[in-house]
């Protein structure tokens, strides 16, 4: 029998699994509480349940077109006009995708051609360079300053050479909870004017922000708007992440290339979910609002928190919450998640993960997206430290 395992050249030789499984497996072995992976953990709203539910019982069980139900596409064209002053065509520059991660990777793909680099802002989810390698391009990365989590764009413009093809930004930022503010958006839009550089725009959290914050979407900038993929999850605005819906959205002469790749990586989406998330977004009270239940869900997360010695950073955005724990221990990030999981009940992911270099601040990222039962529960422990 040959071995292939000596055979097959690795696209990503450095790969392990990643954190979010292994931090849920360590909670399940150990029965800890979950704070570690970003999935929320109450009811989905039942109308969209018995949607979903009618719609396969209604006999939409089969391929979704390739580009997307148009119900849906035509729905996102709506939210998008109305939040962010842009119209999309939903026949050319929308198209649905099974989740978000698949929409980010068929993005890079697009772009991303051996030798082409990549602008990556760290701490960055862990499915960019990877995403960036895998097509042979080169990623290259600039680190968030300060406790606020802001860019420094010098730094990032000193980053730009010839063979720059891609720009990767996330607001809000998923793990530090950051957002680009409407200045981050014109300087960013500033430093590509000009120049043949795509942004790729993860906004999959654009209606979790808090504090009368605004998310600034790249549809709202001309210039960038004429450049960027910007991509969005379903998942998260309904908390189905299950579901593995989401959309990508562009100027149709990219968005034809997006779907060059988007229907030789799955061709269609899941056809049941699309036709009852159209439904569902015909009152856009349903996705302009559930910041108000987030921030409710943040803000009682901190006030059971505050006795803790755990030090919290601002969170603007997402329904993830930083905490610093250097007043407890001195040992690493991904040792203390782990002490804290094993010993301690509950889980969390190091920041460090999202550095390609490990940075490590003694920061853990817990998700509060869960029922107020379970933050009680996690807190009265995390307290007691």
């Amino acid at each position: 029998m040959i071995d292939f395992s000596a055979r097959v050249k690795s696209k990503l030789p450095g790969a392990k699994t990643t954190i979010f499984t292994i931090m849920s497996q360590l909670a399940n072995e150990v029965n800890a509480i979950n704070l570690s992976q970003g999935f929320p953990n109450f009811d989905v709203a039942p109308e969209l349940i018995d949607l979903v539910t009618k719609a396969m019982k209604d006999g939409n069980n089969q391929y979704a077109p390739m580009q997307g139900l148009m119900d849906l596409r035509e729905e996102v064209s709506i939210a998008f006009e109305n939040n962010y002053g842009t119209k999309y065509d939903p026949d050319t520059e929308i198209t649905i995708t099974s989740g978000a991660t698949q929409a980010i990777y068929s993005a890079i793909t697009t772009i991303i051609h051996d030798g082409d680099e990549a602008i990556i802002i760290e701490p960055a989810f862990d499915i960019y360079v990877p995403g960036v390698r895998m097509n042979g391009g080169i990623a290259k990365t600039t680190k968030l300053k300060g406790d606020d989590f802001h860019v420094d764009w010098k730094e990032l413009t000193r980053l730009i050479t010839a063979s720059t093809k891609l720009i990767i930004i996330n607001s809000p930022h998923n793990p530090t909870s950051s957002i680009l503010s409407k200045e981050d958006m014109m300087e960013l839009e500033n430093i590509t004017r000009n120049t043949d550089i795509i942004v790729l725009s993860d906004e999959v959290y654009e209606h979790i922000i808090f504090d009368e914050e605004k998310h600034h979407s790249a549809a709202a900038f001309p210039d960038l708007a004429s450049r960027s993929f910007i991509v969005g999850s379903f998942g998260k605005t309904f908390h189905v992440t299950g579901w593995k819906t989401g959309f990508c959205i562009a100027p149709k002469e990219l968005m034809a290339e997006f779907r060059k790749v988007h229907q030789n990586v799955v061709f269609a989406g899941n056809r049941p979910m699309q036709t009852a998330l159209a439904e569902y977004m015909h009152n856009p009270d349903n996705y302009n609002d559930i910041d108000k239940m987030y921030s409710q869900k943040r803000d009682y997360f901190l006030e059971l928190m505050k006795d803790s010695r755990f030090t919290p950073l601002p969170s603007k955005g997402t329904y993830f919450q930083l905490f610093k724990y250097d007043k407890i221990s001195d040992e690493s990030e991904l040792d203390f998640a782990t002490k804290l999981t094993r010993e301690h009940g509950v889980a969390a992911i190091p920041l460090s993960y999202f550095y390609n270099d490990g940075t490590d601040n003694r920061v853990l990222r817990f998700c509060f997206a869960k029922t107020n039962d379970t933050l009680e529960k996690a807190a009265e422990i995390l307290c007691k430290i």
